[in-house]
């Protein structure tokens, strides 16, 4: 669900690379999170089908969203989260149908989690499953032991909700989502109240409890915080399992001495799939179903986990993902946690206007 559209360029210089064949082929235009794929994983698209693919990211459903509602978007192929966003945008209109004779590989899918979308796309007629995953809190082992003690538990959302621990944690940086839902979400975990309970006296509790920590939070931001945590310049964040994980990697990787971690409150965390949709005025449709098909290859989708830490919606593929990945019960969590996770319900638009007025209100302090 996880995520800098310059940075591509930076990222996969080899992509820069275009011959005389590829500046004149078919093109593909493709919006993703950042962070959300190997970093051959387009190269290798390219040169087997001569497709010429321009790649470009976000970091917030928001984004993708206020894109896909302007129309005209450009792109043929884009990365939503399915609930609530892919849900609504699927009443709003704004997905192709997709032709599932082009879509060989799509029996690679678990057919558990295609069947929990069933209740928002019947039939599964508009989103494919790319990578599904928790969202809970990413924590500096050392720092927040140091400030915290050893006999203080991790696993809770007393990490970034309970006032007086996030003030203690100030000084070394705790930040959560800019994502409303998601904030409030697990506000209402954190209280014991219901998660689907999207009225306007449950938005103000959960708006609330946010404004009481809302001094000692150092921003509010989707996906900044794999750096910072990464660089130990954060010791707390309320993001993705797998932006955590990628965080806990690049720090072991650089041998800075940090150690990240990744806790799965207690209390219960959101579980999201993100999906791969057409937009209803794709300019290339035929090319996106192409790269659909090919990341739902085994071999092809196997790496992508490994590379970003995600688990992958492919049955097929999951005897060839790194077994230190999918042993990780941060990324393919044990039965004992999964019943602890929340499916976000969506709220209705009118719900919706509420939670972004109040999220409004929380981040700007008023």
């Amino acid at each position: 669900m996880k995520k800098v559209s310059s940075g591509f360029k930076y990222l996969f210089p080899s992509l820069l690379l275009t011959t005389a064949t590829l500046s004149n082929a078919e093109k593909l235009h493709v919006y993703n999170w950042s962070d959300y794929i190997a970093e051959d994983t387009v190269a290798q698209f390219e040169q087997e089908t001569g497709i010429k693919v321009i790649y470009d990211v976000y970091d917030s459903n928001e984004v993708l969203e206020a894109k896909l509602l302007a129309g005209r978007s450009g792109y043929d192929l884009a990365f939503p989260t399915a609930r609530p966003f892919a849900d609504r945008h699927i009443t709003a209109g704004l997905y192709q149908q997709l032709n599932k004779d082009k879509l060989s590989n799509l029996d690679n899918i678990d057919p558990v989690i295609l069947q929990s979308l069933a209740d928002i796309d019947a039939g599964n007629q508009h989103l494919v499953p790319y990578m599904w995953g928790t969202t809970g809190i990413g924590y500096n082992v050392k720092k927040v032991r140091e400030i915290l003690g050893d006999e203080m538990p991790l696993d809770t959302w007393r990490l970034v909700f309970d006032p007086e621990i996030v003030a203690k944690l100030e000084g070394c940086g705790v930040s959560l989502m800019d994502d409303a839902t998601e904030v409030f979400i697990a506000a209402s975990a954190y209280r014991g109240q219901d998660t689907a309970d999207f009225s306007k006296a449950a938005i103000e509790v959960a708006a609330n409890t946010v404004q009481a920590v809302r001094p000692y939070i150092r921003y509010f931001h989707s996906s900044q915080y794999i750096n910072d945590l990464a660089n130990g310049d954060l010791c707390v964040a309320h993001g993705y399992s797998g932006d955590v994980l990628q965080a806990r990697d690049r720090a072991a990787e650089a041998g800075n001495g940090v150690e990240v971690a990744y806790a799965v409150p207690s209390e219960g965390a959101v579980v999201w799939t993100d999906v791969m949709v057409i937009p209803k005025d794709a300019p290339n449709p035929d090319a996106a179903h192409r790269f659909i098909n090919y990341l739902m290859q085994p071999e092809v989708i196997a790496p992508i986990t490994n590379y970003v830490a995600y688990a992958n919606a492919n049955a097929a593929a999951t005897d060839l993902v790194d077994e230190e990945i999918r042993t990780d019960p941060g990324i393919y969590p044990p039965a004992q946690t999964r019943e602890k996770l929340i499916v976000i319900k969506t709220p209705a638009e009118r719900q919706l206007r509420d939670m972004n007025r109040s999220w409004t209100r929380v981040k700007t302090g008023q």
